[in-house]
């Protein structure tokens, strides 16, 4: 690697730094913000699976630091929710310098829409998969045998599937950038239909736990997403066919 190439990687690092720095004090922020309300906020996530628990039974911690901790990680999540927005902000931030200069106003559709996606996604978890999973799960116990889940799996698992289902339901803004990149066309999704489906269920059954109810309530969504997808992708062709004809005709107008 040569110093001319070497120059712009580095500028690249520095400015993915500068926008990670940015990113873990909005976090900061919104941690210390959230911790006041971590006792409230840990039985709001709790709530799904206690609905569906026996009456009186209850959580279980077996180790003195696990609730203090798991208040920590609750305050950490609530805190990354809270600040989302800013986050993607920055995100934009970090892409903007290598877009054309019209395609930088999007950075308000890209912001919203990808919040709006991501939290619309956890919280499609929490209220419609949380409740069939848990009473799935919870249906095992019986006379022999009880369920007895502990704070710090319970938490584990929570995360992992809110997170899960923020990120695969931006699916739609990926496409969107794709398709204005010309990596992607409405024609190459319809025509790889069938494919995508099948990697939507593959990716389910990754992403959450081993039953089919949960699966396919991630699969359903996704292969929503994916026919959005394709709407989304058609209107992003359109509008870079459109600026390359604008491009063209300004080539012609200063020959």
């Amino acid at each position: 690697m040569d110093s001319e190439d070497k120059q712009p990687f580095m500028s690249h690092l520095e400015e993915l730094r500068k926008r990670l720095i940015f990113s873990a004090i909005a976090v900061g922020v919104g941690f210390a913000a959230s911790y006041a309300f971590a006792e409230r906020l840990f039985a709001l996530l709790v709530a799904p699976l206690k609905a569906v628990m026996p009456e009186g039974d209850h959580l279980i911690f077996t180790n003195l630091p696990e609730m203090f901790f798991t208040y920590l990680k609750v305050s950490l999540l609530a805190g990354i929710l809270l600040v989302a927005p800013y986050i993607f902000y920055q995100l934009w931030m970090f892409i903007a310098p290598g877009l054309y200069q019209r395609e930088k106003k999007y950075v308000i559709p890209f912001v919203v829409a990808s919040t709006i996606l991501f939290v619309g996604g956890s919280l499609f978890g929490y209220f419609v998969v949380f409740p069939f999973g848990f009473k799935f799960f919870v249906g095992f116990s019986n006379e022999y045998v009880k369920a007895l889940p502990s704070v710090k799996q319970y938490f584990s698992f929570a995360i992992k599937l809110l997170f899960a289902f923020g990120v695969v339901f931006e699916l739609p803004v990926v496409i969107f950038f794709l398709a204005k990149m010309g990596v992607v066309t409405a024609e190459l999704l319809k025509k790889k239909r069938k494919y995508a489906i099948l990697l939507t269920f593959v990716l389910a059954a990754i992403l959450t736990p081993p039953d089919v109810i949960t699966q396919c309530m991630m699969a359903g969504p996704l292969i929503i997403l994916y026919e959005i997808g394709i709407l989304v992708a058609r209107i992003a062709q359109k509008s870079r066919e459109k600026r390359e004809t604008e491009d063209e005709n300004e080539a012609l107008e200063e020959s």
